[in-house]
């Protein structure tokens, strides 16, 4: 089964050129992931290149800047959780390319931060570089000489948009986040405050001048408007629109247009569906359209809206059962879309938004393990609240030999039945798979987000155990044959649920999960750690409440054989946490294993550790199952 899983190639990311005529997207069939640059038409139809880089490390975005000269590429060298900027232009014989992030240093060694590319203002591009003091600053670089202008500098601000003088800037930790416009000197709360909403991603639209720097009919670029020169810098002359996505007001994401002017800030509804999530959105470079991912749970179906009416289509069949990061052409003829399923792993798919026809971008065959469209089932809580999970039933012919679940991340992270590495291992060894979303979720509406914070995780730990109890009731489990298993937040729920009801599991698996919170706190990135507050308490006046919730402090309650798995270079939930429960199942003679990825980080990104890991779970489970 392992040389199966080397088979798997995904793409995504990808990144339409303003012109239609390119895009870029990532690469994961072996080693780390890579940027890829492809051509659709013109003299260089068919053809592309790897985008080369002197580090050594799997990219975590790419993007077209607006005058398609440049790919802006973030790499998180050897799978950190720290990332870099680097830019190569678009010609592919130009080999050249330029470290932007660091001042001064070429050297992709250079560690001090963090980089997170965020996109681009005409011809600059937009980051957020943020120091080991937690401190991130927003701020536009000139990709060919690095010059650069700090727009906001703040410890819990993230820049989500930059145009011609505007800037929209996120505030606020997990849960309960807003976004402020700057312009010039004046800093503008778009929408009324109301606490526990989250209003997290948005494009400025500018009234005066193209959104962003584009082609012309005759091939030049239209004229760069620079902020200071444009806008005077305590000027908050004219108006300025922005589309925004957000919960503010309701209880799931809706999109917003907000328009800012001398007066005061408005804001109308531009699309909403009831009981429906708005995942993302995009707008074409004139305006013209907008595309749309919604999430029923956990399914997407896309939408398109002719701007200037808000005219809407009709939902466009997807050709997978989930959808994600959206790109448009600058004059909105196409767009371009992640999608995957069971049996599908992540792929680009190119929509004409005239004719709803698509063309699929990568036609080599993949030979992966795959699984089976999963049920979605509905479960009852003990407290009444209701719940929803994705059962994978093993192949047909293949033994009942228990059931596993498996949880996400987060722990706003959602389970949907996208491409998993792990499941189809698991299936075909005759163990089925139950993947969850309990209380605390993303995607069900920012009322069940919120059911887990602080000292209401204890329920989402019970959660879990309900979920068990529920799968042994409709017999897809059996009592003595249930397995738990989760990434990040959902190797932490899984250490938790194995010690909070050690009598309902046979194993568990925790990868790169916190086993105490209170040491999460004091080891993981500042800025990690100002954010996750919210969720699960101060370090100082919650401290007590955090030791309750941790796991390492119940690890006497723990009788079921634990996997622990981690990244060396996870600096987001450090190595510690898996070393310290290591130690402590140790000392008490309990059967416990570690396996650490030396090259990798908190993601797991490299190919061949991704393959080890998918076969350790299997192995790991399917021995407890067998004893």
């Amino acid at each position: 089964m392992g040389s199966q899983v080397r088979h798997v190639r995904a793409i995504y990311g990808p990144s339409l050129s303003p012109d239609a005529t390119a895009f870029a997207h990532i690469v994961d069939d072996g080693g780390y992931p890579r940027a890829v640059q492809r051509f659709l038409r013109g003299w260089r139809a068919s053809s592309s290149r790897d985008v080369e880089l002197p580090v050594e490390g799997p990219v975590t975005r790419v993007m077209h800047s607006a005058d398609g000269h440049w790919l802006a590429c973030e790499v998180a060298p050897e799978g950190g959780s720290r990332t870099q900027i680097w830019v190569v232009t678009t010609d592919p014989d130009d080999r050249a390319a330029r470290r932007i992030d660091a001042l001064g240093s070429q050297d992709p060694h250079t560690t001090d931060g963090t980089a997170e590319l965020i996109g681009w203002d005409g011809t600059t591009v937009a980051a957020i570089l943020t120091g080991d003091d937690g401190v991130g600053q927003s701020c536009l670089i000139d990709p060919a000489t690095g010059d650069r202008v700090v727009l906001d500098r703040r410890s819990a601000g993230r820049l989500v948009d930059s145009w011609a003088g505007a800037a929209l800037i996120r505030v606020g930790p997990r849960g309960y986040r807003e976004l402020l416009m700057l312009h010039g000197l004046t800093e503008i709360a778009l929408l009324p405050y109301d606490p526990g909403s989250t209003t997290d991603a948005g494009v400025i639209l500018d009234d005066h001048h193209p959104r962003r720097l584009r082609y012309g009919p005759d091939g030049e670029s239209t004229k760069l408007y620079h902020p200071a020169k444009e806008y005077g810098s305590d000027s908050t002359a004219g108006f300025v629109r922005a589309l925004i996505r957000s919960d503010n007001g309701t209880d799931h994401a809706r999109l917003l247009e907000v328009t800012v002017t001398e007066d005061g800030v408005t804001y109308q509804v531009v699309a909403e569906r009831e009981g429906v999530e708005l995942d993302e959105f995009v707008i074409s470079d004139d305006l013209s359209t907008v595309a749309m991912l919604w999430n029923i749970h956990g399914c997407s179906e896309l939408q398109v809206m002719q701007y200037a009416d808000r005219t809407m289509s009709r939902m466009i069949p997807l050709p997978g059962l989930v959808a994600s990061e959206l790109s448009i052409s600058a004059g909105g003829s196409m767009v371009a879309v992640t999608v995957e399923s069971p049996s599908q792993p992540r792929t680009v798919e190119l929509v004409d938004t005239r004719s709803w026809e698509w063309e699929p971008v990568d036609r080599v065959p993949m030979s992966g393990p795959l699984a089976e469209q999963p049920i979605l089932e509905t479960v009852t809580a003990r407290d009444g609240l209701t719940l929803t999970g994705w059962l994978y039933a093993p192949p047909a012919g293949a033994p009942d030999r228990g059931t596993l679940i498996y949880l996400h991340g987060g722990p706003e992270g959602q389970s949907r039945p996208g491409y998993s590495e792990v499941f189809p291992l698991l299936l075909d060894a005759g163990i089925t798979v139950f993947a969850p979303n309990v209380r605390g979720s993303g995607g069900f509406g920012r009322t069940f987000m919120h059911a887990d914070d602080r000292d209401k995780r204890f329920a989402a730990i019970d959660d879990v155990a309900d979920c068990v109890q529920h799968l042994i009731a409709r017999g897809h489990a059996h009592r003595d044959r249930v397995a738990c298993a989760g990434w990040s937040y959902g190797g932490y729920l899984t250490l938790a649920a194995l010690t909070f009801h050690p009598d309902l599991f046979a194993a568990g698996v925790s990868v790169c999960g916190m086993s105490d919170l209170n040491s999460f706190y004091h080891n993981t990135e500042a800025w990690i750690a100002a954010a996750a507050q919210p969720k699960y308490g101060h370090p100082v006046s919650d401290r007590a409440l955090l030791e309750e919730l941790s796991p390492l402090q119940r690890v006497d309650a723990l009788t079921a054989p634990l996997l622990l798995v981690h990244g060396g270079h996870d600096t987001n939930v450090p190595v510690s946490e898996s070393e310290q429960m290591y130690a402590a199942c140790r000392d008490r003679g309990l059967n416990v294993s570690y396996l650490v990825f030396d090259d990798d980080g908190h993601e797991i990104a490299k190919r061949e550790n991704r393959v080890r890991l998918a076969e350790a779970i299997r192995d790991w489970v399917g021995t407890a199952f067998s004893r």
